[in-house]
């Protein structure tokens, strides 16, 4: 029960508040999940973790622990978790492979700037340095893909260390963090500890930060918004609009950030990734204010750094970012505001900038570009896929959630749908593949109620379709679109136009997808031609279980504007 000191809420690891009555280690890590406000953890069980599995079956009501089938799955999920919430994703998985194979969702928390922790089980103390079963040094192995990596040798210490993941995961840049679980001391007595939850320590803009900001908007001629990266909520978002609306901005999203403003908004102008809209690109190039609100300006928003001038960008540059070290890191601004959504959106929403009129004009233009690109494009084969996602964005409901890995199947995702609400796009900006299904998947279970959509194409769906079991264990009833053209389409995009016609390596032999689904007691169907994709969508989103709609796409198709013959061709 909580008790309360100097009028400040202490949360106390047991029922009895302050009984001294010793508890293991693993209890006193579940009571310090519980204790900072975690309700779900998604995993892999381990031999190396099973006091902390023990102290998990009594507190069931209080925890729920998703079984997942592969680590990589079950770190994916904890990452989904994090974008959604803003609170961290929970994993746990075994030593030596599990870690290894659950760093992936490490590295995609790492560059998308995402809340997690991930608890890793370990030898026992008495066994380091002997090369143990299965034995890795973390804190050396993840320094990479983690803000802190630690090991917690000592059961009295497990509030010190866990209070201090979840700040170290919620404040500045959001990120990972991992700490490893030696199992003799997750066996360990020690007297129940206390905890303070914790609370993220976020940047606010000073009142010079602002009355710059609004300078330097006022004395522009083309300026242009950017919104992008982690921290965003609902209402943050709907600040950012009330802003671009009361000023007539133009407003752009970086790489797999487009449900940041709603995409019907006339004052959205379409987002800043790969193969983005080359009078998008122009627009931004030709701006002379450019306030960036939140991305990091990596590599796939700036086009390989070629979009924007290093380090000296042609425009005058207001980065606001909530992670201080990456104000400078690769371009220079005008202007650096340390700070991050929640304390910026607020006082945007109410700023009137003088002589926004002029604007006006140039946001309908670029509006107006925006439709023309987003306007369906014919493709080869029977399957038209621009058609697709005009469909699923006049049917579906405006927070439905779509999810995709990686994969040049995602191209007409991002630019034939439309985001309408936050949060309601689960994409990876490290690129990984295998990432949309158990994101959907966690979607669906932490939003019961929402329409999930997982894209994914056949390769990227099968290295992670061993997670239809999780979902049809939980009853995630996911609708899971797998695009067929048995190939890894991005990498044979690039081989045909580095070496033209010489095949290697990235040809697919793939499962019946629907009998793969039938096996696990979904829905399946199969689609060759466009007129048979509602009434598969419709039947999938009734048959109250996970769904799979199998989408057969011509092989030269290989890009919304681009076939591989095509660039066979170009060479």
């Amino acid at each position: 029960m909580p008790g309360l000191r100097s009028e400040q809420k202490i949360l106390s690891f047991k029922v009895t508040a302050l009984s001294k009555t010793q508890i293991t280690g693993g209890q006193a890590l579940i009571d310090a999940l519980l204790a900072n406000g975690s309700e779900i953890a998604f995993g892999v069980p381990g031999e190396s973790y099973l006091a902390a599995l023990d102290a998990i079956h009594d507190a069931e009501d209080r925890l729920k622990f998703i079984t997942c089938r592969h680590e990589a799955g079950a770190a994916n999920m904890a990452e989904a978790y994090g974008k959604m919430t803003g609170k961290p994703g929970i994993c746990f998985v075994t030593r030596g492979p599990g870690a290894t194979h659950a760093s992936i969702g490490l590295h995609t928390a790492f560059q998308d700037s995402t809340p997690m922790i991930m608890f890793i089980g370990q030898v026992a103390a008495d066994q380091v340095e002997r090369e143990a079963f299965q034995e890795i040094d973390y804190r050396r192995f993840l320094s990479e893909v983690t803000k802190w990596t630690a090991e917690i040798n000592d059961a009295s210490r497990i509030s010190e260390y866990v209070g201090r993941a979840y700040r170290v995961a919620t404040s500045g840049r959001p990120g990972p963090v991992a700490l490893a679980l030696p199992e003799d001391m997750l066996r360990q007595l020690c007297d129940p500890q206390e905890q303070i939850a914790y609370k993220p320590a976020i940047a606010h803009p000073g009142a010079d930060d602002m009355a710059e900001l609004k300078r330097l908007l006022e004395g522009a001629e083309r300026p242009l918004v950017m919104l992008g990266g982690s921290g965003w909520t609902k209402e943050t978002a709907a600040q950012a609009q009330v802003f671009a609306e009361n000023n007539n901005l133009p407003v752009t999203v970086s790489f797999r950030c487009q449900d940041r403003f709603d995409n019907n908004h006339p004052n959205y102008i379409g987002d800043m990734g790969i193969g983005a809209n080359p009078a998008l690109v122009k627009r931004m190039q030709d701006a002379d204010v450019l306030l960036v609100l939140g991305p990091r300006l990596g590599e796939m928003t700036t086009g390989g750094y070629e979009r924007l001038s290093v380090p000296v960008p042609k425009q005058k540059l207001i980065h606001m970012h909530q992670g201080a070290e990456e104000l400078g890191r690769v371009y220079h601004p005008t202007l650096a505001i340390n700070a991050g959504p929640k304390t910026i959106a607020p006082l945007l929403a109410s700023m009137k900038l003088t002589g926004s009129d002029k604007w006006a004009e140039g946001t309908k233009e670029a509006r107006a570009a925006f439709e023309a690109w987003t306007t369906p494009t014919d493709n080869p084969g029977d399957v038209k896929l621009a058609a697709l996602y005009k469909h699923m964005r006049e049917r579906l409901p405006a927070d439905s959630i779509f999810c995709n890995g990686a994969g040049n199947y995602a191209a007409w995702l991002h630019r034939f749908y439309r985001y309408r609400d936050f949060p309601t796009q689960l994409a990876p900006t490290s690129g990984a593949m295998g990432y949309g299904v158990p994101a959907a998947i966690a979607a669906k279970i932490v939003n019961p109620e929402k329409t999930v959509v997982a894209c994914a194409g056949d390769g990227c769906f099968m290295m992670s379709a061993m997670e239809l079991a999780t979902a049809a264990r939980y009853g995630a009833n996911v609708i899971f679109l797998v695009f067929n053209n048995g190939m890894y389409g991005t990498i044979r995009m690039h081989q045909e136009r580095d070496y033209p016609a010489r095949v290697s390596a990235t040809d697919l032999t793939n499962p019946d997808f629907v009998k793969l689904a039938e096996s696990f007691g979904a829905f399946a169907a199969r689609v060759e031609n466009t007129d048979a994709f509602a009434p598969a969508l419709m039947a999938a989103l009734e048959s109250g279980r996970p769904a799979l709609i199998e989408i057969m796409v011509d092989p030269e198709a290989i890009g919304p504007t681009a076939t591989l013959s095509g660039l066979r061709t170009k060479k």
